[in-house]
């Protein structure tokens, strides 16, 4: 040590470099590629490092804008020469360097960080065992120029090689991570923003490669988190974020327990007055948290997975939950979802659940969530096989969803999606006819206005007569989802349905001969009150037809009145 220490500059020497160094960051230097010549020619001597180093670490005569040139002159020249150089003269740069983690400027110890860093990517931590326990000593000494350099400093090797410190040293009973990482938690806590920050962020560098100190303190690592959540800089809210984004990335099992807190508080965040933490919370909710959302809904619930392709419409109570989680009655501004009396159709659960936050994600974020959600939608959707039919469900479940949300980004391609959508229709499993009834509902508004067209009126006519023959399969919730998808189909239409009006009659007259039907074939039913929302789909229907055609619907409502009470009066 004494032997690397006994360097001095030349006054001349040093003289000539500041002189230098201050034309080069000059704004009134004409020939700065002059001056930049002249500093690569004094690089060619050994020690012209050591003067960088002295210049940055005691230059107190000199302006920091000196001293930070130097200091970052010399990070760039020890990139390519410090393994070439003497190790003295490397002896001598390191121990410039740690007394100036405490510097009272924090540009210099900034500076002087990054040349740390670049120090260990080159020597590793064996070659410079004074730095750690210099980093220690300042971590504990309560100084906060001292705190705050150490931090800088071990942030940054944290984010360049954070392998370092999760290697055996000789010397050391344990790994570096595991003296450093109970500090860095503790700096949680600290009453300073730069504390906080640094240490956060030091800490999330090591989410990746998850070494064994984080994962044995993760419960506090979160509990953590969690203080910061609110935190009032915007900074440490932006990794508080960033953490969740790469736990739910490699980690989610440790977020599980936590999951409905942490995506209440990323939706939150995603209206955070700072756009730096708004903008790190989308992460999470788009590329992160949709992939999970589809997961869940293409796995249907226990109830829903009983349907299979047979169907025997005299067993209505094998017919299970295959109502859209959307279907609402129009009939007297009804707001309820679903039937009070169907207790299996109310059951709020994970896929329902999936759904309703993907609709409420589409609307905060518009077709900034397609490229995230379509390449999952378009592989669900390829699965042709029987053992996949559920994920063909949940991709048509998910277009629906996001139908008004992303109208502009799905427009172009609607035609597209409404002809796969057609033969769905007439799948052989109830639920894919159900959801795909509800999910061509979705886009009505757009089929219609593609009306003009043959093309779009091929489209048009397809569309209606799909729903259609869904009004008289043979299955309930089928039948219904298909009656409120062609209210609301009808509804758009308005006029246009006028030339299709005697086939709609004779497919809705046949439907209620089929209705009356259910109830007929079983016995148990005498006196139990009929099923009103049959009644109410029916009720729509009439409703859609008197309100898009007005006058020219007058010739038929008698006829329809009269099936209609004849209906009423069998239930």
């Amino acid at each position: 040590m004494a032997a690397s220490t006994s360097w001095q500059p030349q006054e001349e020497g040093l003289r000539e470099i500041c002189g230098l160094l201050e034309q080069q960051i000059s704004p009134s230097t004409a020939d700065k590629a002059q001056i930049w010549q002249q500093l690569q020619h004094y690089s060619q001597f050994p020690d012209f490092n050591n003067y960088l180093a002295f210049i940055l670490a005691r230059g107190e005569g000199k302006t920091v804008e000196i001293r930070q040139a130097a200091g970052l002159l010399l990070k760039n020249n020890l990139r390519s020469a410090y393994k070439l150089m003497a190790p003295t003269n490397q002896q001598y740069i390191k121990s410039e360097l740690l007394p100036c983690l405490g510097s009272a400027d924090r540009h210099i110890r900034s500076t002087v960080g990054t040349i740390i860093s670049v120090v260990v990517q080159l020597g590793g931590v064996l070659g410079w065992p004074e730095l750690l326990q210099a980093l220690v000593n300042c971590l504990d000494s309560n100084d906060l120029n001292h705190m705050e350099g150490a931090m800088d400093a071990l942030s940054k090797i944290c984010e360049d090689i954070p392998q370092v410190l999760d290697l055996d040293v000789p010397g050391l009973a344990e790994r570096p991570i595991n003296i450093f990482l109970p500090r860095l938690l503790q700096l949680f806590q600290s009453p300073h923003a730069s504390l906080r920050k640094l240490s956060l962020g030091s800490v999330n560098q090591y989410i990746m490669p998850m070494p064994g100190a984080l994962y044995v303190s993760m419960d506090e690592y979160l509990q953590g988190l969690f203080v910061l959540a609110n935190d009032p800089a915007p900074e440490v809210r932006k990794l508080v974020c960033a953490a969740f984004v790469q736990l739910i990335e490699v980690r989610p099992s440790f977020l599980e327990p936590h999951l409905r807190n942490v995506i209440e508080y990323i939706l939150q965040v995603n209206k955070d007055a700072d756009e730096e933490v708004a903008l790190e919370a989308c992460e999470f909710c788009l590329p992160r948290l949709i992939p999970v959302l589809l997961s869940n809904m293409a796995y249907a619930d226990d109830d829903e997975s009983l349907v299979d392709a047979e169907e025997d419409e005299s067993l209505p109570d094998r017919d299970q939950d295959l109502k859209p989680r959307f279907h609402s009655s129009r009939f007297h501004g009804s707001d309820n979802v679903e039937d009070d009396d169907d207790d299996t159709v109310n059951v709020w659960n994970l896929r329902k659940c999936s759904a309703a936050a993907l609709d409420y994600l589409s609307n905060v974020f518009g077709d900034e969530i397609l490229p995230t959600m379509m390449p999952i939608v378009q592989a669900q959707l390829s699965n042709s096989g029987d053992a996949t039919w559920k994920e063909r469900e949940a991709a048509v479940l998910v277009l629906g969803a996001v139908a008004q949300g992303c109208i502009n980004g799905l427009y172009p391609h609607l035609s597209e999606i409404v002809q796969f959508l057609i033969p769905l229709l007439d799948d052989k499993f109830p639920l894919i006819r159900s959801i795909s009834c509800w999910t061509i509902s979705r886009f009505s508004k757009y089929i219609v206005q593609d009306n003009g067209h043959q093309k779009g009126y091929e489209q048009f006519d397809k569309v209606l007569m799909g729903l259609l023959r869904r009004i008289l399969d043979t299955n309930k919730r089928v039948q219904e989802a298909a009656c409120s998808a062609f209210a609301t189909f009808e509804e758009e239409a308005a006029e246009e349905l006028a030339p299709h009006l005697e086939i709609i009659l004779q497919h809705l007259m046949c439907a209620f001969g089929k209705y009356q039907l259910l109830l007929q074939v079983d016995p148990t039913s005498a006196g139990v009150p009929y099923d009103k929302e049959f009644i109410v789909c029916s009720l729509d229907l009439l409703s859609g037809l008197a309100e898009g055609l007005r006058s020219g619907i007058e010739s038929l409502v008698f006829l329809f009145l009269q099936i209609f009470s004849i209906g009423i009066g069998r239930l």
